[in-house]
């Protein structure tokens, strides 16, 4: 029996209803980050790069490009997870779900790192503009990590005490790695523009 006979369809597009839920939700997460970089680059261009307090002057591009690497490969990790889950090794989805949501706390420890890097130097969310638009954007998407994990970590507990994950869970496996992906492509976009772009 097709996945479409075990769950609601909306009617007009065919599509599973969470999964189209999920859609509209990451729709509107894409607006709410593109007026956050847009914030960004405003008061980005209105401070010298000479300025010693500029985060241009804080950045360390190898150990960031390190925390991005990990984060991307954990991409990698949670389509492992969704596969095995469709092959039915449910020892295998549990394992790629708990390695997903490591790396993500990777990243994360990563960034409180740099964060707390940047304040003992003198940055802060008062020191100038710039630098609110940095903390708040990047911040941002650090809650969105954080929420991954603990959807992960939730999905993981789930399957350890049921010993397996069920149909209705496993579309829960898909809507989180579609929010997951959506999470590291807003980071390569991030990364790019704060990072990169000088």
């Amino acid at each position: 029996m097709s996945d479409l006979a075990h769950h609601d369809v909306h009617e007009s597009t065919g599509v599973e209803n969470r999964k189209l839920g999920m859609w509209f939700f990451l729709s509107s997460e894409f607006l709410f980050f593109g007026a956050l970089i847009s914030n960004y680059l405003l008061f980005k261009g209105q401070v010298p790069t000479t300025d010693a307090l500029h985060p241009v002057q804080f950045y360390d591009i190898p150990f960031t490009s390190i925390s991005s690497f990990v984060l991307l490969m954990s991409s990698l990790t949670m389509v492992l997870a969704h596969h095995a889950l469709h092959e039915g090794d449910q020892r295998a989805a549990r394992t790629w779900l708990f390695t997903t949501a490591g790396l993500g706390l990777t990243f994360l420890a990563g960034q409180f790192f740099e964060f707390s890097e940047f304040v003992i130097k003198g940055a802060g969310l008062d020191v100038l503009p710039v630098w609110s638009s940095f903390f708040v954007l990047t911040g941002f998407h650090g809650a969105h990590v954080f929420l991954g994990v603990v959807m992960l970590l939730t999905l993981f507990a789930t399957s350890v005490r049921n010993g397996e994950l069920s149909e209705a869970q496993g579309l829960n496996v898909e809507l989180v790695g579609l929010y997951w992906h959506f999470v590291d492509i807003i980071w390569i976009v991030i990364f790019t523009i704060i990072y990169l772009i000088p």
